[in-house]
């Protein structure tokens, strides 16, 4: 079994519980417009391309079958059309700056759980394991049902954070394997969350509800950019989520960045957002009190 992934991180603290591996998989049915890894929403990989890192000696389109390169870019002389490139990495050896990488590598699944299995000790002293991102794993199906299955045949601890944007079936065959699921919850109102993520959350509050009732971990992850989703309303929303499930592990507040402007440049798409302001500890603050006054103990915020 192969899949597209495009990162791997070792020594992870911050997707489970313990020293973790996550493995970070492509594609994603949801655009969400703060979202932090563009890269993750196609399946296939991608061209990522650094202007500030280009000198413009077009060495790379001397190797280019497609004729992507080209010269439009007005700091270095050098551009890439991203509508002809097949990320075929023949460019990507002979640029002398490293200005060209190849995003999503085709890996099986017994390689990348080569990697996984590396910090096993660790697993094991801290309670860690491996977690499936993305992307949304349930996009590349196949592969996340085999490589939590080999996971679980190691004893290792698994997570799979999703978007929740998938049909049933796939959290029934995967559930058996998870020992926790990160669930994302991006708006209450499904008008608003259309407009945010390109589409609304009547599925994934289905499957919220079906994953819990059928005895999942579940720990509510809730990214919040100041004046976009912070509103009264999604707080209250996510207090009733956490009353309405007490067996809830918890809720973790995601506050914004911008690390996904400068990718989604890199990769050829126009930003959709970006918030500049700093998310300061006030803010956060009054997150935490607001939920707070509405009943929604076990909160945190992501550091």
């Amino acid at each position: 079994m192969k899949g597209i992934v495009f990162d791997i991180q070792r020594c992870s603290l911050h997707d489970g519980p313990g020293v973790r591996t996550t493995v970070f998989l492509k594609g994603c049915p949801l655009r969400c417009v703060w979202c932090h890894n563009p890269e993750s929403f196609l399946t296939r990989p991608q061209m990522m391309y650094d202007a500030l890192k280009c000198s413009g000696c077009m060495a790379c389109a001397g190797t280019c079958p497609k004729g992507a390169h080209i010269r439009i870019d007005s700091e270095s002389g050098h551009g890439l059309d991203y509508s002809l490139c097949a990320a075929c990495g023949a460019c990507v050896p002979v640029c002398p700056n490293g200005a060209l990488k190849i995003i999503g590598k085709e890996m099986d699944a017994g390689a990348v759980m080569d990697v996984v299995l590396r910090d096993a000790a660790y697993y094991r002293a801290s309670g860690g394991g491996m977690t499936l991102s993305g992307g949304e794993p349930a996009a590349q199906f196949d592969f996340t049902l085999e490589l939590l299955t080999l996971a679980k045949g190691h004893g290792l601890h698994t997570c799979m954070e999703t978007c929740g944007q998938a049909v049933q079936r796939k959290y029934e065959q995967c559930l058996p394997f998870t020992d926790m699921i990160l669930f994302d919850y991006k708006a209450t109102d499904p008008a608003r969350h259309a407009e945010l993520t390109g589409m609304g959350n009547g599925l994934i509050l289905a499957n919220l509800d079906w994953l819990y009732h059928n005895g999942a971990g579940i720990l509510l992850r809730c990214p919040l950019v100041p004046g976009i989703n912070d509103d009264l309303e999604h707080l209250k929303g996510i207090a009733g989520l956490f009353h309405r499930y007490p067996k809830l592990l918890g809720v973790e507040l995601l506050p914004y960045h911008n690390l996904g402007v400068s990718k989604s440049k890199k990769i050829g798409y126009a930003p959709k957002f970006c918030f500049t302001e700093t998310v300061t500890s006030e803010i956060k603050q009054g997150w935490l009190d607001t939920l707070s006054g509405y009943g929604c103990e076990k909160v945190f915020i992501h550091s």
